[in-house]
């Protein structure tokens, strides 16, 4: 059930190679099977029969990914590569952002089958600790991002943008450190929707999960529904959240465009030595299959 979530932890380390030294991607990569196991055993509490499955899944998940997917996200590094020299539009990061957005939707498409047969193992021990585990990333969530003033916010969010954005390009100068505040002042984020949006997946979740128990459907069922859930994330239906999304979205291609083009030369060689090291890492990490 949580495999949409494993897809994005996979599309994290890979199209946020950007953001971290390679070794550090390869180390994690590699150790993705372990990490992720872990992980969700933090969420389900995996009892005896279900350990060895999961562990083996996720090892075949890994093994597809780096055979399959690995390549393309290559792919990706090397056409932002070419970009990086040039100045770039909000329509060329929007578009970049949508082939991110196919491949974690092709990791989740290959996960369905792993996570509908767990998903109809769970146990309503299992279920409870989810939803304990839910209402503690839930309290986490409330004390980053609820309980902090808008000023706190708008700080705790420019860190982040300035930290990433440094890594990848150098040290940012005076007047790209203010047109970067005031892009996340001015930006349309709302930690409330988000939070409102995630308890309700939380709930979807739960209750889907519950009705697996109480009618026990095939396994054909079972990962239609599954399907379904993942694709309302990834295509929320309409109304506020998609609205949000779809706003955030445009104003992310816009603001990343907007400071690119403000990048000096050397900060335009160091983003392309920075793609082209990723390029090789991604590279290395396939041949070691």
């Amino acid at each position: 059930m949580r495999c949409a979530k494993l897809a994005r932890i996979i599309g994290a380390l890979l199209v946020a190679a950007a953001l971290s030294a390679c070794s550090t991607v390869r180390l994690a990569y590699n150790n993705l099977p372990e990490v992720s196991y872990w992980w969700l055993d933090t969420y389900l509490d995996f009892d005896g029969s279900q350990t060895p499955k999961v562990r083996d899944e996720l090892a075949q998940l890994l093994s597809w990914h780096r055979r399959n997917e690995l390549p393309r996200i290559a792919g990706l590094l090397q056409e932002a590569q070419a970009l990086a020299p040039r100045d770039a539009t909000a329509a060329q990061a929007c578009r970049m952002a949508d082939q991110i957005r196919e491949r974690l939707l092709a990791v989740a498409e290959r996960a369905e089958p792993a996570g509908t047969e767990l998903a109809l193992s769970l146990t309503e021990a299992q279920l409870q600790q989810l939803e304990r585990k839910y209402a503690k990333n839930n309290a986490d969530y409330r004390k980053d991002w609820l309980e902090r003033s808008a000023a706190d916010v708008q700080e705790k969010r420019y860190d982040r943008f300035l930290d990433r954005l440094e890594d990848f390009y150098g040290r940012l100068n005076p007047e790209q450190r203010d047109l970067l505040r005031r892009q996340v002042a001015q930006s349309v984020f709302d930690p409330r929707l988000a939070d409102a949006e995630r308890r309700q997946r939380q709930q979807e979740a739960l209750q889907l999960l519950r009705g697996f128990n109480a009618a026990r459907p095939s396994a054909a069922e079972a990962r239609a529904a599954i399907h379904a859930y993942v694709m309302r994330i990834a295509e929320p239906p309409p109304g506020p959240w998609r609205d949000h999304q779809q706003a955030l979205l445009q104003e992310g291609c816009r603001n990343l465009a907007a400071l690119h083009n403000t990048t000096s030369a050397s900060q335009r060689e160091q983003a392309v030595r920075r793609l082209q090291a990723y390029q090789d890492d991604l590279r290395q990490l396939v041949a070691a299959r």
